[in-house]
């Protein structure tokens, strides 16, 4: 961050305050001074469009995220993969239904635009994201769309149909993967049902955007967005004998499954489990002397806990998180820490969750850890170990 980014970022940070538009515990009266930066990561540009088909990006700065704007811009929500370059599409948006049905048709989206509803918050997170991209490609945002389930009652499937092959256009010049072409993955019925699957048309209160899927994506809330096809081209109806497909195969380990199955059936959920990470640490001078805030992330999992600790570093006990109110888990949920370390150093931040029936495969491996070096601590905290 330059000390430009970083002297804008604390002016507003302390407009905020003075508006009162944030909670501050009676710890974290005084003068913001500094931000902390996190060290031993980066390469990627943060905030700037990669000009690229496949290979285009756009990383999200988790740092400005603040209580009062948890929803992502459609601008600034992340990109993994940007408008396929050889779609070259015109006329009215089709989908072809095939498969296990009554009879294969093809359906034009103006005939289920109509049926679009409200669809709520709904994060998304890459399962390629990591420390070489700061963790941000995560976004969350409102969506409107079609229930999955409208669709399948107007294909009519047939009793061997068991499972939904979804079809993207994935027509990129730039394909590095040895996977070939074919955005698709397969759900069983139950799958698409549990989580309440749709196929998005609008986004924040407007169409897609291009490089978001316009005119038609799937969501599959609390997945991982390798599963949430963009530009959605064919709906088919398969039965428990379909193979699985390339794109789950290039993404089996990203999504924790054994191995790389052969055949759809044996792919787990490719589910976010409960996970999280600080995403700004602040630094505060009060009457006492100098103290941290650090801000962070909850996201993924399908039961809000309060059971929530962070973690310091190996050596130092962990402590339940000061501020955190978790009650969805289809949205991120911010929460905050006031932290007064003892002395100057690395410390690595981590997060886990006390609670054996959550689980938490991504925080068991510290893949969230990020680091930040302290120069300078208060006199009391350091006399006493406080």
């Amino acid at each position: 961050m330059t000390d430009l980014t970083r002297r804008t970022f604390i002016g507003a940070s302390l407009a905020t305050l003075v508006a009162g538009k944030m909670s501050w515990s009676r710890s974290s009266e005084g003068e913001l001074i500094d931000i902390v930066p996190f060290v031993e990561e980066g390469g990627s540009p943060i905030g700037t469009l990669i000009e690229g088909s496949h290979q285009g990006r756009l990383v999200v700065d988790l740092a400005k995220i603040r209580q009062e704007s948890l929803v992502t811009p459609n601008d600034e929500f992340f990109i993994r993969t940007r408008y396929p370059d050889g779609l070259k599409h015109e006329g009215p948006w089709e989908i072809a239904l095939r498969g296990h049905v009554r009879e294969e048709t093809t359906l034009r989206l103006s005939d289920i635009e109509g049926d679009a509803e409200s669809m709520g918050s709904q994060l998304l997170e890459c399962s390629g994201n990591s420390k070489f991209r700061k963790f941000g490609l995560l976004s969350s945002a409102e969506w409107s769309g079609v229930p999955v389930a409208t669709i399948l009652d107007r294909m009519h499937p047939s009793s061997r149909a068991t499972r939904l092959l979804v079809t993207g256009h994935d027509e990129h010049s730039d394909v590095r993967t040895p996977r070939g072409k074919g955005a698709s993955w397969i759900f069983d019925f139950e799958q698409l049902d549990r989580a309440g699957a749709f196929l998005a048309t609008g986004m924040n209160g407007k169409p897609l955007p291009k490089d978001h899927g316009e005119p038609v994506r799937l969501i599959m809330p609390n997945w991982y967005g390798c599963t949430c096809i963009k530009w959605v081209s064919e709906l088919e109806l398969v039965d428990d004998e379909a193979a699985s497909t390339s794109q789950m195969r290039e993404f089996s380990s990203r999504t924790h499954q054994d191995g790389v199955p052969e055949m759809a059936r044996d792919f787990i959920p490719a589910t976010m489990d409960q996970t999280g990470m600080p995403i700004r640490v602040e630094k505060w001078r009060s009457e006492d002397g100098v103290f941290y805030r650090v801000w962070g992330l909850l996201w993924g999992g399908d039961a809000p806990t309060d059971r929530v600790s962070i973690r310091f570093r190996e050596d130092l006990p962990a402590e339940p998180l000061e501020n955190l109110d978790h009650h969805r888990n289809d949205t991120w949920t911010l929460w905050s820490h006031t932290w007064r370390p003892t002395e100057p150093g690395r410390y690595d931040l981590t997060l886990s969750v006390d609670d054996p029936g959550i689980r938490t495969r991504r925080l068991d491996r510290d893949f969230y850890l990020r680091r930040v070096d302290i120069t300078e601590i208060s006199q009391t905290a350091s006399r006493t170990g406080l």
